[in-house]
């Protein structure tokens, strides 16, 4: 399954210069935050596939005008074609804005999932729009990542994670591609980047293995 990955910037060739062979042979179409609602609005109005979105830490206007036709994935799993998304907006909270969180209250919006991640007996692509942390992160409180996707990565397995917040433009710690410890490969989606879903590289996982990892000391 081909996947465009977009986040943090909008594309010019996607926007302002589109033509309809851009989103050809595209199936899904998945935002890691920080982008505008109508550029959304037109990728699922213009594509032939849905979109999947997370917010990020400054689409505190999606309270009042999210995306329209666009499938908002925070704090849930969504299937398509035989793949389980689970998605985590916000990033570190550094002020009194919407989807800015502790690594504590993360932690606790993780764990409210505990039983929607058994119920499916796990989850393929973990969409979030902040790193975790040591992963594609940086040292300053507002790009920070957060431990508890680690620990979630550790448990689960997915196959890959997708994130933003971190941009190109920030030089040597923009980092596009990663490897996790857990195996979970991890893809920094700023602006756009095409993933093939690979399905032999889904964790194979029944609902006994995730009770036994989500239900002992999880998070």
């Amino acid at each position: 399954m081909k996947v465009l990955i977009i986040a943090d910037e909008e594309s010019r060739s996607l926007w302002d210069f589109y033509t309809p062979d851009k989103l050809e042979g595209i199936d899904l179409i998945i935002s890691c935050g920080d982008l505008k609602a109508e550029y959304l609005e037109f990728l699922v109005t213009m594509g032939r596939s849905p979109v999947l979105y997370v917010p990020g830490n400054h689409d505190s206007r999606y309270v009042e005008s999210p995306p329209q036709g666009c499938e908002c994935i925070d704090g849930r799993i969504f299937t398509y074609k035989g793949f389980r998304f689970l998605g985590f907006g916000g990033s570190f909270k550094y002020g009194d804005k919407p989807y800015m969180y502790t690594e504590k209250e993360m932690r606790r919006r993780l764990r409210r999932t505990k039983q929607t991640i058994f119920n499916h007996s796990g989850f393929d692509v973990l969409v979030t729009h902040s790193p975790a942390r040591g992963f594609g992160d940086m040292d300053d409180l507002p790009h920070r990542g957060f431990e508890c996707f680690n620990e979630l990565m550790e448990r689960c397995h997915p196959a890959y994670m997708l994130h933003g917040h971190v941009h190109a433009s920030y030089g040597k710690r923009f980092k596009r591609i990663l490897d996790h410890p857990s195996g979970t490969r991890i893809i920094n989606g700023y602006e756009k980047y095409i993933l093939e879903l690979d399905e032999s590289k889904k964790p194979q996982m029944t609902r006994m293995d995730v009770l036994k990892r989500l239900f002992g000391a999880f998070l």
